[in-house]
This record gives structure tokens, sequence and C-alpha cells, in this order.
């Protein structure tokens, strides 16, 4: 029998200093997810077995099943398999130490041994519905068992916390082998079903000051007050399974078993380091209407239109989905605007702010090109936003952005944060970054470049003769500004007389982009600083260790950790850029450096997101993750780079 990629064994998941810090997550395309340690207990406001988008209350996702505990009962004996953190070192009950072990190859599942009995618990959200189901196989058991279920609710948006109050409805509707609860008006249901006969028993309560400990550490309010409505409580026999559904509507119980099994084969098998990545990819992409979007990452973020760019190529070409890239790229052009596309929010909520997030546009358009072999249509096809973009920023008509004389893009807004290094402390951006930044001028010019060779293609020589002067202009400029003399490093922002020659890591995309203003001595500079200054094992850091602002650790109160976010934090994302740089410049002798990178990068899939790549992680060894378990951008560009090892292996 072939070993499990993904296993942790029972002496690690009894130890809750190392599995409190381990979580898993299944999200699915209709905006739902589910999210938990790997032993179950919820350490974060974040986690629950059903988080789903509530559309008549406010379009975010709540919280409606925290968890459900399990009750193992032999001759009258009981036994609770749940696991619960109160204030203090206080868990109750303590069902972690049942776990004999926990597999995650296809989906999650948790062997308990209590006694004689041996339980598997598996997990699984559906495909297309708002649905969690559970699986539960008794093994092997020396006498009568049954099993009891108690569902912990909680009925509230992922960023509050539920607390104990006298409006709670407190009533049942009993549906075919279960029940349905709405503890709020507004509400969807929430139905929970098995596929066997069940008995329900209605004994509504609460169980107040249930603590999350990462919330506690991130430094905001922790403690909330879960209703329980009743018990479920059923016989299983050896070797028999019972699936339980948790979903916003009722179905038919006897189709339980065979949805299960049918969810279960088209998962991507978690059984090496691409196939988690691809795996987690699949778990970016949401449908909202019409719509096909990107989460930027999970738990707490929703869509981000930079983010959605940045990460688009990665989590569609590199996993051969160019139908999906076009369909999230058409999706977003609908929601362009005077150039701009919403950072954050949707309709009248949108924040229209970031430059970046059209270039990074037409540099996905780019990837999808090369990738479909379609230059000669895009111009015909995106014309319209490519030129909207572009002709927006050269004639500075947006109050936050002007092009100047010489061509660069300037950001000229004061008091906010508008390039990706957007950390905030006290409402003022923690690195304003105003004036001409590297990355910005960076992708401008690659924008400009690729718009005048796909309009050359199409024969739109009016387009090509006017716009080749400010590409030749862009690129004058760009040296001048950014390149320092005396140093091997760009600048990375200008403003005026100001010039921060910070080492930061926004410079390699001046050498990673298609096209780069920087001259192949130049190229080999950055990289080489880069390289020396910035690259660890997790990716580049935000700022060299060197620097008297460095900050290695991303730890403390939200104020701390915003401050040490873009002072020296590792970014995997980064490196994306980093290993296309190198392989510019150094072509296929690159890739035995860029393969070692990816084999000590492959330890991720244990360490926090199970099965995908964080957010970021700390500056310094050992490079702690942290931030959002599961990034669009992180899993994205990391897969960009394994499909480049694998077509220069063809």
């Amino acid at each position: 029998m072939q070993m499990s990629y993904i296993k942790f064994d029972k002496l690690k998941l009894i130890n809750l200093e190392y599995s409190l810090n381990k979580e898993i997550l299944r999200s699915n395309r209709s905006g739902a997810y589910a999210s938990t340690t790997i032993i179950g207990c919820n350490t974060r406001k974040y986690h629950g077995l059903l988080i789903s988008p509530q559309p008549y209350i406010d379009n975010e996702n709540h919280v409606l099943l925290s968890t459900l505990h399990e009750t193992v009962i032999q001759r009258e004996a009981e036994f609770n398999l749940g696991i619960m953190k109160y204030p203090g070192a206080n868990f109750n009950p303590k069902g972690h130490k049942y776990i004999k072990d926990l597999t995650a190859d296809s989906i999650p599942k948790i062997t308990y041994r209590v006694g004689g009995v041996i339980l598997t618990k598996e997990l699984l959200l559906t495909h297309e519905d708002h649905r969690t189901l559970l699986r539960y196989t008794l093994i092997d058991a020396h006498s009568p068992t049954k099993l009891r279920f108690s569902p912990f609710l909680a009925f509230r948006n992922i960023h509050a916390l539920s607390k104990a109050n006298l409006y709670v409805n407190k009533y049942y509707e009993p549906v075919t082998n279960g029940a349905a609860f709405k503890m709020y008006n507004g509400f969807s249901p929430l139905v929970i079903q098995f596929s066997k006969a069940v008995e329900y028993v209605h004994v509504p309560q609460w169980y107040y000051n249930i603590e999350y400990i990462e919330e506690l550490n991130r430094g905001y309010e922790c403690q909330e007050d879960l209703f329980v409505p009743g018990f479920f409580e059923l016989e299983i026999n050896k070797d028999e399974s019972i699936v339980v559904s948790a979903g916003l509507e009722e179905l038919t119980p006897h189709s339980l078993v065979r949805r299960f099994n049918k969810e279960v084969k088209i998962r991507v098998p978690r059984n090496s380091f691409e196939n988690c990545l691809i795996n987690s990819a699949q778990q970016f992409i949401k449908k909202k209407g019409k719509k096909v979007e990107i989460i930027a990452g999970f738990p707490w973020y929703d869509r981000r239109g930079r983010d959605v760019f940045m990460a688009l190529p990665g989590l569609t070409l590199a996993v051969n989905e160019p139908k999906l890239c076009k369909m999230i790229l058409n999706s977003m052009v609908e929601d362009l605007d005077k150039g701009l596309f919403p950072n954050i929010g949707y309709g009248q909520k949108a924040l229209y702010n970031a430059p970046d997030a059209s270039l990074w546009f037409i540099w996905a358009l780019q990837q999808y090109s090369d990738y479909t072999k379609t230059r000669g249509q895009i111009w015909r096809e995106y014309k319209k936003p490519v030129l909207e973009i572009i002709n927006t920023f050269r004639n500075s008509e947006l109050s936050h952005l002007q092009m100047q004389e010489n061509s660069l893009l300037f950001i000229k807004e004061q008091g906010v944060a508008l390039t990706w290094m957007d950390a905030y402390v006290n409402g003022k951006p923690v690195l304003p970054r105003y004036g001409m930044t590297v990355e910005v001028n960076a992708l401008w010019y690659n924008a400009v470049c690729f718009a005048i060779e796909v309009a050359a293609i199409a024969n739109d020589t009016g387009f090509v003769d006017e716009w080749i002067p400010i590409k030749e202009k862009i690129n004058n400029s760009f040296n001048m500004s950014f390149v320092i003399k005396g140093k091997k490093h760009l600048a990375d922002s200008i403003n005026g007389e100001e010039i921060d020659v910070s080492i930061r890591p926004n410079q390699i995309l001046a050498v990673s982009l298609p096209y780069s203003p920087l001259s192949e001595d130049k190229k080999i500079d950055v990289i080489d600083v880069v390289k020396k200054e910035l690259l660890t094992k997790r990716g580049l850091r935000t700022l060299s260790p060197q620097d008297f602002q460095y900050k290695g650790v991303y730890e403390g109160d939200v104020i701390q950790r915003e401050k040490a976010a873009f002072m020296g934090s590792v970014y995997p994302w980064l490196f994306g850029h980093y290993a296309f740089a190198f392989y510019s410049v150094y072509g296929k002798s690159s890739l035995e450096n860029i393969e070692e990178f990816l084999s000590e990068l492959e330890e991720v899939v244990w360490e926090h997101g199970i099965g995908s790549i964080s957010e970021l992680y700390d500056g310094d060894p050992p490079h702690r993750p942290n931030g959002s378990i599961s990034h669009a951008t992180s899993v994205a560009e990391i897969l960009r780079v394994i499909k480049l090892i694998k077509d220069n292996k063809k």
C-alpha cells in the first residue's frame, strides 16, 4: 500500500503546540468554504464547517455551522471526540487524545481509537452548492455502538463574533433524517441530515466564552458564545458508513452516500507537491452570478483586483485551463471604469484606486496570448480596454496618477497606499511610496510595449506610430531615474529630490517582465543584489536585513504585524518573478537553482494551510508562516515556476 503524502501521526496530533498551528481548508465555486485545524479545534473566528455567503444580509461569508462534536457511546460510557478552547489553557472536551492519525491525500481523514472502537471521519465541501459532507465509518467495535452529534451554531459574519442573546430562534423544522435551524431572520436555514434514520433531541442551550487563540494572538476580540439546539443520535454497525450533510437546502438522504463518493472522485489527489498546488489553485475560483472571479486568499480575503491579475496566469494557464483564464479576464473587463479595475469591494462599495491593477491586467492578457498563441487576435478582442487604460494613464485623467513629462507614472495621492505594499497603521500607510515607483513603471513599460506589439500585428499603424516615441521615452527615463550611480540595485521610489534607495524586491519586475527597459548587464546586477540580500527558502524578503528598518519577525498585535509586513517579511509570489528574471538572463543553466528552491519550498504543504502556501513568512529563519493560510498569488506563482521547469524538460 502506498504511503500517504500528507500524514500526521498521533504524537504530532496530540501535541497542541504543533497541531493547533496546522489548518485545513476547502472552498468551492459557490463561494462557500470549510476550515478548521487538523484536530478540529477552531482557533480563528474564520473557522467553521460551513461558511456561506448570505445574499439577503450582506452577501458576505457567514459562519453557520461552527463545529460538530461527535460522542461515541458504548455500554452507557460516553467519549466526546470534540475539542474546544476556553479562557486560559482550558480545553474541554479533549477529544484530540483519541486521534490515531490524519491523512489528507484526497480529503482530510481522521482515525479515532476509543478503547476497542476504531472510527474514521472524512470531510469534504461539495463542488457547486453550499454543503459540507462528513462520512463516518466504524472500522472496528466489540459491542453495540451509538454516535451522538451536537451541532454548534454561530450564524454570524466571519469578521464578527456570536454572543448569547434573547432574540435567537430556538425552534427547529423537522426534515427527513434530520432537522433545519435558522437562528435569525434573513439567514438561509442550516439543514442537517443523515444518510440513515436518526433521533433528534431538542435541548437548546448556549456555550459561553469559547476562545480563539489566533484572534487572541492577533490582538482582536477572541471569545464568543455558540448555540447548540440539541443533538442527533443513531446506532452504527461495524463496517458501516454514514454520511452527514450540513447544507442550505434539504435533499434526499439516500443520495448522500452516492454524492459523497462522486465528490471524492473529482478531487485532484494531493499525492505530490505539484498536485497539492493544483488542488489548492481550484479553491480560489469563485462564480458570482454569471461572472467568474478569483479569491485573493483564505480565510479573510475576497476578490482584490490587483491579486486577480497577478494570480490569474498561474491559477489557470499553468494548470492548462486557458478557457477559465479568458472567462475571468472578460468578467473583470466588465468592471473596468475610467482605466481602473476595482481593487476591493463590489458595485457602489468598490474602491477604484490601484493603478498597477490595470497594468497587471495587461500582463495577464500578455501571458494568455503567449499560452494560446493568439497575439493576432488580442488587439481585435481587447483593444478597447487596453486603450482605455493606457490613454487614461497617458492623459493624466486620474486625480491620483500622472504621466510626467518624462513619460513615467507618478503616484501623487498623499495618505493612501496605492501599490501592492499597502499596509496601514492608525489609518496611515506604513510605506507611502508616493512618486515614481519602480515596479509600477516597469509594468507601465511592459504594457506599452505589448500594446505596440499586438497593434503592429493587427496593422494598426496609427497607434504604433503614436506610441513608439512614448515607449522610447519611458525606456530612457526609467534608466535615468531608477539606475543609481555607483549602486548595483535600482531605486525603489522617487519623489522629487527624495530617492528611496532601500533594497526591496520590487525591482525584480524590471527584469522578469517580458519587456524590460534594462540592459543585460544591469539585469545581472539586479539579480545579484536580490539573490544576496532578499532571497530566502520561502521567497523574497520585502527589505534587506542590512536596513535599519528591517523587521525579521511578523508577530504581535495588528499594528506590530502591519509594520513588519513590508519591512522584511517574505512573500512567496515574488520568487516567481525572481525565477523568471533568473531564467531570462541565464537560460537553462538557471533551472538547477530554481529546482533546488522548489525542493526546499515543498515543506510548506505541511506547515500552515495543509496542502497550500501561505501569504507571507518571517524574514528571519526558520521563516515561520503567517498571514492567510492559502494565498492565491503564492500558489499561482509557484505553479508558474513549476510549469517553466516542466516546459524546459520537454
